[in-house]
This record gives structure tokens, sequence and C-alpha cells, in this order.
């Protein structure tokens, strides 16, 4: 049975040139469907609820208003799913209830370049597919605090692996959690257009939906 996705785009900060890929990439996804949008009126209790899971794909910025900010709590409430992939973590950050289903806020970052990932769970559908280490290009956050208290974490980035880092030898850069009522995961990875067509990075995202999805 096919999954219906809500993959949600809009931005009011920065926005990223791999959107479309992701939307591409996402609606690739075996097992999964795809409805698309940048329109806050969307969040509305009653559409929220067919939906399998919500995917923030590189929001930015405010992006909600507040009849949309309560039907998404109330949706994880109920037990739904969130996906935030890559500029996820740069949004809302006025609204105290979206730093709990991200789990940490975007501080700043290094230029784009490789690096090295620790696999720190590898018991986990969206990491099951790696080895130990995991080295690819992307755009390296780093968060406001460790989320590590609050969360699962999956994957770390080796800071002595690039230029740039700021969190020390502990740097989560993927994790979830099931603190709201449902279920939430976040990756940073996926800045580039070029990570959209990785499969080693679109397995990363099935089993994320994989799991935010199972009973």
């Amino acid at each position: 049975m096919t999954a219906r996705l809500l993959v949600y785009t809009r931005t009011t900060g920065y926005r990223h040139d791999s959107i479309p890929a992701g939307v591409g990439a996402l609606s690739g996804l075996d097992g999964y469907s795809v409805d698309a949008t940048e329109d806050p009126a969307v969040f509305r209790a009653g559409i929220l609820r067919d939906y399998a899971a919500i995917v923030f794909l590189s929001t930015s910025g405010e992006v909600l208003d507040e009849a949309g900010r309560e039907a998404l709590i109330g949706y994880m409430a109920a037990g739904g799913a969130w996906l935030g992939i890559h500029g996820a973590s740069t949004t809302e950050y006025g609204w105290p209830s979206y730093g709990d289903l991200v789990a940490a806020r975007f501080d700043q970052h290094p230029p784009v370049q490789a690096g090295v990932i620790t696999v720190a769970d590898k018991d986990h559908p969206a990491t099951e597919h790696l080895g130990a280490t995991w080295t690819r290009c992307d755009e390296w956050y780093a968060f406001t605090d460790n989320p590590r208290p609050r969360v699962r974490v999956l994957l770390t980035v080796d800071e002595t692996s690039y230029e740039g880092g700021t969190m020390g030898t502990d740097h989560p850069i993927a994790w979830c959690h099931e603190r709201l009522g449902g279920r939430s995961f976040y990756t940073a990875l996926g800045h580039t257009e070029e990570s959209f067509a990785e499969p080693a990075f679109l397995r990363h995202l099935h089993g994320a939906l994989s799991w935010l999805t199972s009973s």
C-alpha cells in the first residue's frame, strides 16, 4: 500500500537550490506518493490527518500561521510522523514547540566540503545500510546546542575531517525521537542537488520514512 506524504517546501529565509531535486527524489521513493506544497493553509487538522508523514524539506524562516502551528502539534500528538531535511532546522525560530519537534536549532555552517560521518547507531532503518563511516560532501550544520540528551542519535560528523566545525568531539547530524506523541526524524544532510541522486542518501531517507510510518 502506498503511503501519502505531505512535502512542505516554503521558505521565508534562505532558499536551497536543491529543493526541486529533493521533491523529485522523494516522489520517486518506493512505497510513497507525494503532495508537495508551499501553502500554509494546508496545515489544518482535517487535511493533515490524511498523511502518513509530513516532510519539511529545507524550509526556512517563519512558514506557518498560528492555525497551522496548532494543527501540526495536534497531528503529532495524535501519533503523526514528521521528517525534517537539512534546512528544516532553520525554521520557526520563534516557536518553542517547533524547537521540541526538530530537537535542535541551526547555528552556522562552514563552506560545502567533504567530511566523514560516523554511524553511531546501525540498528535503525535509516542507517542499517551504512558501514562504520560514510564519507560524503555536504554543508555541515552546527547547532546552538547538542540534541543528544533529547534524542536517539544516529549519525555524527567527525570535525577533524573538515574545516570549520564548532561543536567539538560530539556533533550529531541525524537523530530521531518520540517525545511529542508521534515520531520525529531529522537529518542535517541534503544541501546539494547531487545528494538527491546519491543512492546511500536516498536509502537514508527511505529508511527514515519507513521508521516514521511503521506502526
